[in-house]
């Protein structure tokens, strides 16, 4: 799809604060492919949908998710990460997205995964990093994520991790899987 109708059609389903947020999370995207040696057209189009679903009332994302089976893991977690497998599923539906890297980046852009591809990392990473991001340690995280691909990754999951804990939320299995698989990259890679 082109990526003007692309944006325009995300445009419409989101607020303006959101949407802004999807266009940094693109343009930081595209320069970590290029980066990171990911092909830069499907990161774009990755990280234009990574929250298309996210404005959704909770009730659709649940059914949305459960007319897949819930292929993720996520319903028995805060709705908050149930916007991720959904926009996959919008992505596949309603854009014709079949490539299933570009997919797998959106399903898993709220948890992680171990063994997460090149664009699945970046499109994590990319989420958390983006400039308009201003929480405490998000400086950081965009400092280590310049150095490495799998240095951001563990950097933005144990952020993620830490930020649950420290609320007393539970913290979904694949999103620890992240974390103890990015550390074993660095160190095969160390």
């Amino acid at each position: 799809m082109d990526p003007e109708k692309l944006k325009a059609e995300v445009k419409r389903r989101l607020p303006e604060g959101r949407f802004r947020h999807v266009l940094r999370v693109a343009d930081t995207a595209v320069e970590m492919a290029v980066r990171f040696g990911a092909d830069p057209e499907d990161a774009r189009t990755a990280a234009l949908l990574h929250d298309v679903a996210k404005a959704m009332p909770k009730e659709e994302l649940r059914e949305l998710v459960l007319s897949e089976g819930d292929p993720a893991g996520v319903l028995g977690f805060h709705h908050e990460l149930w916007h991720a497998p959904a926009g996959a599923i919008i992505a596949e539906r309603e854009f014709g997205i079949s490539g299933g890297a570009v997919l797998d980046a959106i399903r898993f852009h709220t948890t992680g995964r171990a063994g997460m591809g090149v664009l699945e990392q970046i499109i994590y990473v990319a989420d958390m990093t983006e400039p308009g991001r201003d929480f405490p340690g998000a400086e950081e995280l965009r400092q280590e994520s310049l150095q490495s691909l799998s240095g951001g990754l563990t950097a933005c999951s144990a952020h993620t991790i830490r930020y649950l804990a420290g609320k007393r939320a539970q913290i979904h299995p694949e999103t620890l899987a992240c974390y103890n698989d990015s550390l074993h990259r660095k160190d095969m890679n160390s």
